[in-house]
């Protein structure tokens, strides 16, 4: 029965946005309330589930999305993106866009949540959509699955580095390795289907025709920014992230140090934020009403679609929680003798029911632990597998109920259709080649 609730859900969310022309926000509510009510929750616990649910993705990403945007309206207005899009597309060739997404996404994503790194990457894909005239939806594509490979397997980002604990791997820099050579495979997947796919589709982005030509930015500011100036408000973020991470794992024994305590408090991704926010200031052309207001008012104007609905996203996934549906599915595949596809088939089944990769990540390694022997699993190299193959499935399949899948159709401006055919699509692939390639491993290592 809980399986059925959770199909006709999906099923809902999907045709209302996609055939009614419903808002997400209003779906994703209706969606959470009816589940709520299917499963018997308590009428007293259904606001409050759904609230903090909305509440608690917010406390995550909502202050990020906003300084994110705030920092995209300035590196656009001020051409700082378009210097960005001409240094990178020397380094890897013009001919290559859609690669350098990928690319970038792939290294960004190592220490930043894949939420954060769209946010601050996008104002440099939409300046390399406009000058290269290539499709809006394959570089969103291409960006997002480039994130998406890294952040789901690769530590020291939150969720590979829980699951390695939770299945107590001895080799920390063991996973790291593998999870880097697992994720080019990942990524690649996401290109291919990127070039493949993406041009069949359009996006705002594509259709956009107010946006400021790169000719009319540069006649307007004169020179464009220095390449430090241009990339400082997104990197330095990145670095700051980075060097948190790095940071508790050199002195998680001494974490009372002053050291420690600052680069955790700079490397936080809201403060990470607030710093490119600084660093975005100088790029202000001047200091005056229309900059500091109006720049930045546009930013703040341009997150808000985007934060009501990605709270709507957490509430349902909120509900989904507490209705049981993702602890139903996991303890009933649990039984299955599919050796390294278990923790796969788990951890996607989780990440499709309840939509964080996060907690699929954590949940299934807790469930995978006492299985290990069983299935053959428990030497080092086995648990540092079933780590990837979770985080294969933590890829599986990124929809409606996951808050990353709002962050790259309302920042690519594309509509709910074309987001589950080009982009839910894609976290299908990744997913279904990236547990290939750890079969193949644990074939050949175990």
């Amino acid at each position: 029965m809980l399986i059925v609730i959770l199909l006709v859900a999906i099923g809902f969310i999907v045709l209302s946005t996609s055939k009614w022309k419903l808002h997400p926000f209003i779906a994703l509510l209706i969606a959470a309330y009816g589940i709520a009510f299917s499963v018997g929750m308590k009428y007293a616990d259904i606001a409050k589930t759904i609230t903090s649910g909305f509440g608690g993705i917010l406390a995550y990403i909502g202050i990020v999305i906003v300084l994110g945007t705030i920092i995209g309206v300035i590196l656009e207005k001020s051409g700082a993106a378009i210097k960005m899009a001409n240094v990178v597309l020397k380094l890897v060739g013009k001919e290559r866009p859609i690669l350098a997404m990928s690319i970038i996404g792939y290294i960004v994503s190592i220490p930043v949540f894949c939420d954060s790194g769209f946010v601050i990457l996008n104002a440099l894909k939409r300046s390399m959509v406009k000058q290269l005239k290539v499709s809006g939806v394959a570089m969103s594509v291409a960006l997002a699955t480039g994130l998406y490979a890294t952040h789901t397997l690769v530590p020291p980002t939150p969720g590979p580095i829980a699951a390695a604990g939770n299945l107590m791997v001895g080799n920390l820099g063991l996973v790291i390795l593998v999870g880097l050579f697992v994720a080019i495979f990942t990524m690649l997947a996401g290109y291919f289907w990127a070039i493949k796919r993406g041009p069949l589709y359009q996006s705002g982005e594509d259709l956009d025709i107010d946006l400021e030509k790169d000719s009319e930015v540069q006649a307007k500011y004169g020179t464009l920014p220095s390449a430090f100036k241009s990339f400082a408000p997104i990197f330095v973020p990145v670095l700051l992230m980075a060097i948190e991470s790095i940071a508790k794992l050199a002195f998680k024994d001494s974490s009372e140090t002053f050291i420690y305590k600052f680069f955790v408090f700079l490397g936080h991704p809201a403060n990470a934020l607030f710093v490119g926010v600084l660093f975005a200031s100088l790029l202000l052309p001047k200091w005056n009403e229309e900059t500091l207001s109006g720049w930045v008012g546009e930013g703040v104007k341009n997150a808000g679609e985007i934060l009501i609905i990605t709270g709507a996203g957490g509430a349902l996934g909120a509900v989904l929680k507490a209705s049981g549906i993702g602890d139903y599915l996991g303890l009933t595949l649990q039984t299955l003798s599919l050796g390294i596809f278990v923790p796969f088939i788990i951890s996607a089944a989780l990440k499709t029911a309840q939509g964080s990769s996060t907690t699929a990540l954590v949940v299934t390694s807790t469930i995978m632990y006492p299985l290990l022997a069983s299935l053959g699993l428990d030497s080092e190299m086995g648990k540092v597998l079933t780590v990837m193959a979770i985080g294969a499935g933590a890829l599986t399949v990124s929809h409606a109920n996951d808050s990353f899948f709002w962050v790259v159709s309302r920042f690519s401006q594309m509509d709910v259709p074309t987001a589950y055919k080009a982009f839910t699509m894609a976290t299908l692939v990744q997913g279904i080649v990236t547990i290939a390639v750890v079969y193949v491993m644990s074939v050949i290592f175990i």
